[in-house]
């Protein structure tokens, strides 16, 4: 009886907290045409000869970086065969991809995947089948290893669930799960710094007198991590509804009480946020958990900004 009733009340939070996302929702719409007329107005400023964004790259050449969830293996082809300029020495053998489903299932679900995951282990690449992202201890090919970023890109529970509560509600279990199963795998170290960058210097008269404002866009786009620091995990959704229903930064900083005979969740810090530029990373395209349908590719819809959040554990490492 204690056993229902402990996991009745994480559903009780997680309900709770889902009812109180609802009515910010109502706000954020609100805003939503504010931040339209800023992002037109950040548009107009770059066609007058600003520089342009330049897309957060949430690794270094150095770091040794788990992906989870990978579907058909493309976001590893890319970091991997055709990465951005700073990750051109990142070596191969740094790179450990997992999917949940089996080899064969995966190779089922996603027809490129077999030639990708081949050309993967050609160069070096770790790559497992059968991984649980809640239960990343019972996965061999990562005992006693630790990682600098772990990174999950658009997770989904995949349940088929048509109620949107509890959707979100099976999403957000999951997430849990994966958080407290991370903690362990994150590399030790002090607190990681998000540097913000620097405002662009515009010399109008020649005496460099003049300061440039940047929008919040620019500045988060080119803030840098130092990789020196204790390790990260990353997880990228659409920033639209429901998935900002979930809400990850909540989850990560003040898990709901765990059900009974099952460890309290870690607490995490969210280190940065940042937009996800899908065509930055040549060759991605994400997959659909339940694979390829029948009258298309399983790709997601349109709409809506792919935002990544990069969390830290909080306390001593």
């Amino acid at each position: 009886m204690a056993k229902g009733g402990k996991k009745s009340s994480l559903k009780v939070a997680l309900a709770s907290q889902q009812t109180r996302l609802k009515k910010k929702q109502e706000v954020a719409h609100a805003s939503q045409h504010a931040e339209r007329m800023k992002a037109s107005s950040l548009a107009k400023a770059k066609a007058k000869g600003k520089a342009p964004l330049r897309p957060t790259v949430p690794f270094t050449a150095t770091d040794n970086i788990l992906l989870i969830g990978e579907g058909n293996f493309s976001f590893a082809r890319s970091l991997v065969f055709d990465p951005p300029e700073v990750l051109e020495f990142l070596p191969s053998s740094n790179v450990t991809a997992t999917a949940y489903d089996s080899e064969e299932d995966c190779y089922a679900k996603y027809p490129d995947a077999r030639e990708i995951v081949a050309s993967l282990r050609g160069k070096g690449v770790t790559v497992a089948f059968g991984v649980d992202a809640t239960k990343l201890e019972k996965c061999s090919a990562l005992k006693g290893r630790t990682f600098d970023r772990i990174m999950w890109n658009f997770p989904h529970a995949g349940k088929g669930i048509t109620d949107q509560d509890r959707n979100i509600l099976s999403n957000q279990l999951l997430l849990l799960g994966f958080l407290r199963s991370s903690a362990p795998f994150l590399a030790s170290g002090p607190i990681p710094v998000a540097n913000k960058a620097r405002r662009r210097q515009r010399d109008t008269d020649g005496d460099g007198s003049e300061e440039e404002e940047v929008g919040q866009e620019a500045m988060e786009d080119e803030i840098n991590t130092n990789n020196t620091g204790r390790g990260t995990v990353l997880i990228t959704l659409r920033n639209v509804s429901p998935y900002t229903l979930w809400n990850i930064p909540k989850l990560a900083k003040t898990p709901p009480p765990p059900p009974t005979g099952q460890s309290p969740n870690p607490t995490y810090k969210l280190l940065r946020s940042f937009a996800f530029h899908r065509q930055f990373w040549k060759g991605y395209e994400h997959r659909m958990t339940k694979g390829e349908r029948a009258h298309g590719t399983g790709k997601t819809g349109e709409g809506g900004e792919d935002r990544t959040w990069e969390f830290y554990l909080y306390g001593s490492r």
